[in-house]
């Protein structure tokens, strides 16, 4: 059995190192895996880009520049340019070797200029058996990748709130009719990576007859796996006699990170805590370091980290693990962090109650609530240490259980077979 991935990117972003994680599994399963991607940065085993040629790797940034400028005259501000896609702008691929040859099709995030909606419908077209596993919801709205309060995905979308002028018949309704028109008689198997985001698209006009899965992200816990915690401080030249809380994203000033809350909670723990001069800051991922001046602590800005082994050793270093994002599915983040043995503070907000639970392997935080964001980092630092180690290996345990990548595996090859066999 041969399946192909179809994913955007293969590293930049969450949804993008899921696949790639779930496509390295699948091979050490004993199944023939492979990915196929707009373009890679590296070069990888089972990892084929479209992009192979500077004509080609200029045409996919123009592709990717014209599908963002699609959406231009239509957004509500710049603040959501990145937070909807009309996928108006893609390749067809339906005739590549690598299509052809496989027994089944695995989507994955594929907006960006990779494939439209078009492009998907020729793809659905071919009547092989197709898996989705949705990062988020654009699959089934109208263009949103988050639908935050709004519920129209549950009808047709239209007078959709990120559009700068909302109506029955707005761009969102456009791109429910083409995705309605993309799926029809398709052999489609949607997969949440958790049960919060599946019970949505159960919910979703577009998927509501078919019959959604919930199969979470993989994750090599022999290779996540913590670190002594003294070690992995010295490894990344930090204070070793400090408590340390880490914060940690792929962009620290995204919008839906929710930096300024941590900001915010930062400043009430600051006042709670007896001895504050005790506690630093540990913070990683790609932005302005000006971002951190106003905060109350004294911080290590380690940058932009590509090194797994600098990774484990941040997660491994910190005390605790903060996430205040506004949206999430399946964060890698908390999955990495918990099987390094740190325990997480998080809003209880998507895909995040199914991985913290609350006072066991983390603190679950009343959703946008900055002072129980702020008592929930005073809570873990307060653990004595017997307690402490048990909420730590109570955080490893839950993802090796859940989350190992044999697990997950498993689990896909099993759908993978049902979905052969139907017909």
């Amino acid at each position: 059995m041969k399946v192909l991935h179809l994913s955007t990117y293969h590293r930049a972003g969450g949804a993008a190192i899921a696949a790639n994680r779930l496509n390295q599994a699948l091979n050490r399963a004993g199944l023939s895996s492979q990915m196929l991607v707009a373009e890679t940065s590296i070069d990888e085993p089972s990892v084929v880009s479209l992009a192979r040629t500077g004509w080609q790797k200029r045409w996919a940034t123009a592709r990717f520049a014209l599908d963002r400028l699609t959406f231009v005259p239509f957004e509500r501000s710049r603040a959501v340019r990145f937070a909807f896609s009309p996928a108006l702008i893609g390749t067809d691929i339906s005739d590549h070797p690598l299509v052809r040859q496989a027994d089944i099709l695995h989507l994955h995030w594929t907006t960006f200029g990779f494939l439209s909606t078009r492009s998907l419908g020729k793809l659905l077209a071919l009547k092989k058996p197709v898996v989705w596993t949705m990062h988020d919801m654009w699959s089934f709205t109208g263009g949103c990748h988050h639908s935050g309060t709004c519920e129209r995905y549950q009808q047709q979308c239209g007078h959709c709130p990120f559009l700068r002028n909302p109506a029955p018949d707005d761009l969102s309704h456009g791109d429910w009719l083409r995705k309605q028109q993309a799926y029809e008689n398709a052999r489609l198997t949607p997969v949440g990576c958790s049960q919060w985001l599946a019970n949505r698209a159960r919910q979703s006009s577009l998927f509501g007859n078919l019959a959604v899965k919930a199969i979470p992200n993989p994750l090599d816990t022999q290779l996540f796996s913590p670190l002594e915690k003294t070690a992995a401080r010295q490894e990344l030249n930090v204070s070793t006699n400090k408590r340390l809380i880490l914060f940690a994203a792929a962009k620290v000033s995204a919008l839906g990170k929710g930096f300024s809350y941590f900001q915010q909670a930062l400043h009430c723990l600051h006042q709670q805590l007896a001895r504050p001069e005790e506690v630093e800051l540990l913070i990683f991922g790609a932005g302005d370091e000006s971002l951190l001046q106003d905060l109350p602590f004294r911080y290590h800005f380690l940058g932009s980290l590509s090194n797994l082994r600098q990774i484990m050793a941040a997660y491994s270093a910190a005390d605790l693990f903060v996430i205040p994002s506004l949206e999430e599915n399946l964060p890698n983040t908390i999955m990495e962090s918990m099987a390094c043995g740190t325990p997480v503070v998080g809003f209880e907000v998507g895909g995040i109650p199914e991985m913290v639970h609350h006072q066991q392997n983390g603190y679950l935080v009343q959703y946008r609530s900055v002072d129980d964001l702020a008592n929930g980092m005073q809570w873990i630092l307060d653990q004595p240490e017997t307690a402490y180690q048990q909420l730590a290996a109570n955080a490893r345990q839950h993802v090796v259980t859940n989350y190992d990548e044999t697990v997950v595996a498993r689990r896909y090859i099993e759908l993978y077979k049902s979905v052969v066999t139907q017909s």
